[in-house]
């Protein structure tokens, strides 16, 4: 799911869609529902590559299209779950060679942390708790894309933005779970993953569900940005339950 930097009532109904970007980028969508009683951030891990600088993810403005997972759901009619630069409005809200950057994309403030070291660059208020990162030793090399959220109950429209993989053989999907400041082995999972090949690649989707059409008949690609190939088929997987407190990738074969 992702990593928040205070306390959360509740999150559920999240859905995230991969695909590769060129070279050997990767396009990450994401949503939720979620209700927190105090301003706070949301933090996704992203297997950058090794050294890239605090300008290497792009972000997507998609508040002009809140319905892209209910559109993307459509091309997967009564079908039942498997169980088991400028894209956006770059706006500089601070600027300083002290202080990481924060831009506007659609009703978020964003900002790309390129290490867990220059989390001291962030608003204190948007850093995860003490002691976090020492239950997160995989992640001691990764970069994160920060979301600033609001209080109270709602539905966020998606987040969206490129990041440049370190290993091109994979999507990537940020599934961990940290909702309290500690990281537990299994969490509960209200997830629906989605995907789509890119060019002549194909994805290792065993267990997935294949849309029976292209997203030319489903998306209004006009408002997705660019993020979906028009003559490709998606995919879907669900994840519910308690399962391993992991993140998810798969394997790519050109």
């Amino acid at each position: 799911m992702c990593m928040f930097s205070g306390p959360v009532v509740d999150v559920n109904t999240t859905r995230i869609f991969a695909r590769a970007d060129k070279g050997d980028g990767q396009f990450l969508v994401y949503s939720m529902r979620f209700e927190a009683r105090e301003v706070l951030a949301m933090v996704l891990p992203l297997p950058v590559k090794i050294g890239s600088g605090e300008h290497a993810v792009t972000f997507i403005n998609l508040k002009e299209y809140p319905e892209f997972f209910d559109d993307l759901e459509k091309g997967f009619p009564a079908m039942a779950l498997s169980r088991s630069k400028t894209k956006g409005d770059r706006d500089m809200v601070i600027n300083s060679s002290a202080i990481l950057e924060v831009v506007q994309v659609g009703d978020f403030e964003a900002s790309f942390v390129p290490t867990i070291q220059d989390f001291e660059r962030l608003d204190k208020r948007f850093r995860l708790p003490p002691g976090t990162w020492k239950q997160l030793k995989d992640y001691h090399d990764y970069g994160f894309a920060v979301f600033k959220l609001k209080p109270g109950k709602m539905s966020v429209h998606p987040m969206a933005f490129s990041f440049p993989r370190r290993d091109s053989k994979n999507l990537f999907f940020p599934t961990v779970h940290v909702h309290d400041g500690k990281v537990h082995s299994e969490a509960l999972f209200d997830h629906v993953l989605y995907c789509q090949p890119s060019g002549d690649s194909h994805l290792e989707l065993e267990h997935w569900t294949e849309s029976p059409s292209h997203p030319r008949n489903f998306m209004k690609l006009d408002k997705a940005a660019g993020l979906l190939e028009p003559d490709q088929h998606c995919y879907r997987k669900g994840l519910t339950g308690h399962l391993p407190n992991r993140d998810t990738c798969i394997a790519i074969q050109t």
